[in-house]
């Protein structure tokens, strides 16, 4: 499954993980509503902060559009409960520690940070509709503007 190509028109790839409501959450649960699954590469940093905010924001507008937010990064689930109350957030964050979920979606990324070259995910957004297709998929999201879009796609 590593080597798959995410593109849109493709099934999602089914998985499991664990969610911030210390429940297991499989993708395939979710069939019959719309999916929004965003990747963030860490809790708490300004970035993926104001993104998480932003979906905040848009709850009520999107869950009135039989629509779910999962947000998964590699990060523990002891860490989202404290960005989930630093935040007040609504949904579900899911943790995906040993890198299987963010190696499907294929968001794993070399990337450089204050010029150093290190690996970790790079911003990435899928919608999934009520069948388990993905009819989008935004890649090195950039965070300003990139919920409004998200918004006007589901």
């Amino acid at each position: 499954m590593k080597n798959i190509i995410i593109k849109e028109g493709m099934k999602a790839p089914d998985f499991t993980l664990n969610g911030s409501d210390k429940k297991e959450h499989k993708l395939s649960d979710y069939l019959g509503k719309k999916i929004i699954l965003y990747f963030y590469p860490k809790d708490n940093t300004p970035g993926c902060s104001v993104e998480a905010q932003d979906f905040k924001n848009c709850f009520d507008d999107v869950s009135n559009k039989n629509t779910v937010i999962l947000g998964v990064s590699r990060d523990s689930l002891k860490s989202h409960d404290k960005f989930i109350a630093k935040y007040d957030l609504p949904f579900i964050l899911l943790s995906d520690e040993d890198e299987t979920v963010c190696n499907m979606y294929n968001v794993m990324k070399e990337k450089k940070m204050f010029g150093k070259i290190c690996y970790g995910i790079e911003r990435s957004t899928f919608i999934i509709n009520e069948e388990g297709i993905i009819t989008k998929a935004y890649r090195k999201v950039k965070v300003p503007g990139h919920v409004d879009d998200v918004l006007t796609n589901i």
